[in-house]
């Protein structure tokens, strides 16, 4: 007697039967005599275990076991993505991608999400200033099958960022499946959703009519920059304030606070832009911090994107070998050597890369200058009088502006769906609640990284839609659990003050975790070995998004080709007028030959990091098969 173990969606065992699993599972008796003399017989009505004996001409007989996922025989075919914001684009691509059909739904006349500007601020959406630049280059930014623009600024103005999405939502014929002025107000499962997986949306248009659709899966793409967390209890006295305050989630540019002495609490990167840019035009701004913040600039040595130069594999690797307190060691001296951080007041209390950083190339200077001084943290406000703690006291403050942060809620979700993990949302990979019978609910977008997020949320959207689609699988409710419980340890653990900072994920381990799943990790063995000049730059160069097209599902024919032009684009905006070519250095071959050996020797640590070294020594001869097998593992090929 022999065994055969397959995956199956439909079984059709002769012209008359064919028949899907499910209905099959649910409503035959234990034992279905089929035609020719077959049986069918199934361990249980709720099995995924099903047994085929198969009579031969001989006494023995041929028992086929079918290990099934019952998820694979519901059919997923339309999809609602709420919001229409770079998150719930990609979402819509990644379902276009998949063969299946999106709806989006977005509440606002437009897409961009976070990134449309409005001069005045709309309840329960995001809102940004008039002058916001972002703080990521554009090569990291972008979406990973469509580069930004050459001739766009390395650093884009958020006007530019809208256009570019623009283009994207054009190539790839988006907008046809948005609907706009179109809220969504409460997704629920359908009564059978055990059985379908389905959800039925309720939403409402411009005029004030709601509608009822039913859809096999949803991805959430609100964002959580829409409300504003106003933590008014926290200041003593903030009601005898005589001035105005505010949260920064108001504040549109520094018009109003012309001849102001303006206080900003909270020195995130919203915040410190605030202080610079309002003490242009303030008589005196006070930037006040509880914890202080390491600053660093955007533009590197030789003027080149910061993110560009440290956002690599290579440094990844660095952070895997050498102890963090080291590199934190000296990352902090190196940018103590650019401003002391000690002098001008912003030394935190935690190391530098135990958080999230604040980029800005305008505060030390703002500090130096005079117009910006850091205080501590406020303990009291009286009447016009902000006390701090360090007993120093500022009169006539006619502004406060709050840069505290937001709060996060999903308000047209069923209570308790996404149920909190301590400080964190309880949702595996930060996209599935582990609690639905059916995986076909998503939330994309949601996370927080010294980086990019479109990058992250398009790898959420390729994973969740191929879930959806039943071409991966998701582990148990409680191995989910697991899951999510060892990485907020991990976080907490990496990170300082992860509860005031709960989104917060690891930029390329967070990617590399999923494009795992996906099968579209870049194999870095294999491009060394076969296309060193692409290797090289996935391994030393920046990690842009491009890597995660070389391979496996969705791989674009232009990936390779931008990775090896990202520098290019990099370098298109600087060339406004033609300046003298700098003479070819003698040190080249020197650097050809540390690049080399560098590489050489990441090649063995990531083979060390593969096998033990007691493997190496007594399986040689399996490593070299490893190395010279021509197989889609090692080499990358489909």
């Amino acid at each position: 007697m022999s065994s055969s173990a397959y995956n199956l969606c439909c079984l059709s065992f002769s012209p008359i039967l064919s028949l899907p699993l499910s209905p099959l599972l649910l409503f035959l008796p234990l034992s279905f005599p089929l035609s020719g003399g077959r049986g069918l017989k199934c361990v249980s009505p709720c099995s995924t275990i099903l047994t085929i004996t198969l009579p031969t001409p001989c006494s023995s007989s041929m028992v086929l076991t079918f290990s099934l996922s019952l998820c694979s025989s519901i059919m997923v075919r339309t999809v609602a993505v709420i919001g229409a914001g770079p998150s719930g684009l990609t979402s819509i691509k990644s379902c276009l991608d998949e063969g299946l059909e999106p709806t989006c739904f977005e509440s606002s006349d437009d897409i961009g999400g976070l990134w449309k500007f409005k001069e005045v601020s709309e309840p329960n959406r995001a809102s940004i200033y008039r002058s916001l630049t972002i703080n990521i280059s554009k090569e990291m930014m972008c979406f990973s099958d469509f580069p930004i623009p050459a001739d766009y600024p390395n650093y884009m103005h958020h006007s530019r960022i809208l256009q570019y999405f623009r283009l994207y939502a054009e190539h790839f014929k988006l907008l046809q499946h948005i609907h706009f002025q179109t809220s969504v107000r409460s997704v629920r499962q359908r009564p059978d959703f055990s059985h379908s997986g389905q959800w039925e949306v309720v939403t409402e248009n411009r005029e004030g009519q709601e509608e009822r659709h039913m859809f096999d899966s949803v991805i959430v793409c609100s964002g959580h920059y829409s409300y504003p967390h106003l933590p008014l209890k926290d200041f003593s006295g903030i009601e005898s304030f005589e001035g105005k305050y505010f949260h920064s989630w108001d504040y549109k540019g520094p018009e109003d606070l012309r001849g102001k002495r303006v206080v900003v609490i909270g020195i995130g990167n919203s915040g410190g832009d605030i202080a610079v840019e309002s003490s242009r035009v303030a008589e005196q701004v006070y930037l006040s911090t509880r914890r202080g913040a390491w600053v660093i600039r955007v533009m590197s040595d030789n003027g080149l994107p910061v993110d560009m130069k440290y956002n690599t594999r290579f440094v990844h690797i660095l952070f895997q070998l050498l102890p963090v307190n080291w590199l934190s060691w000296f990352g902090e001296k190196k940018l103590n050597a650019m401003y002391d951080h000690t002098m001008y007041a912003l030394k935190p209390k935690h190391r530098l890369f135990s958080t999230i950083p604040v980029i800005n190339d305008e505060l030390p200077n703002k500090i130096l200058t005079g117009g910006v001084m850091v205080k501590p943290n406020v303990q009291q406000i009286r009447g016009s009088s902000v006390v701090f703690e360090d007993g120093s006291v500022v009169d006539k403050v006619d502004v406060v502006v709050f840069a505290t942060g937001y709060n996060y809620d999903f308000p047209f979700l069923p209570s308790g769906l996404l149920a909190n993990s301590s400080h964190r949302l309880s949702l595996y990979r930060n996209v599935f609640p582990p609690g639905l019978a059916r995986p076909s609910l998503a939330v994309v977008g949601f996370v927080c990284n010294l980086g990019a997020i479109n990058p992250l949320a398009e790898m959420q959207a390729r994973w969740a839609t191929r879930v959806f689609k039943g071409l991966l699988t998701l582990p148990s409710e409680e191995a989910m659990l697991q899951d999510i419980k060892r990485d907020t340890s991990t976080l907490q653990n990496r990170f300082a003050c992860l509860e005031r900072h709960p989104l917060q994920v690891d930029h390329i381990p967070y990617l590399d975790s999923m494009a795992e799943e996906l099968g579209v990790r870049p194999n870095l063995l294999g491009l060394l070995l076969r296309e060193p000049g692409v290797g090289l730059r996935v391994l030393l160069g920046p990690c842009t998004p491009y890597q995660y097209r070389l391979r496996g599902p969705g791989q674009w024919d232009g990936a390779r080709q931008a990775i090896l032009t990202q520098w290019e684009r990099v370098a298109q905006p600087f060339r406004t007028r033609m300046a003298a070519q700098p003479e070819s250095r003698t040190r080249a071959s020197c650097s050809l030959r540390l690049t080399l050996t560098l590489s050489g020797a990441v090649l063995l640590l990531t083979l060390y990091t593969r096998h033990s070294l007691s493997s190496l020594l007594s399986h040689p001869t399996g490593l070299l098969y490893k190395l010279y097998s021509p197989s889609e593992t090692m080499w990358g090929w489909k």
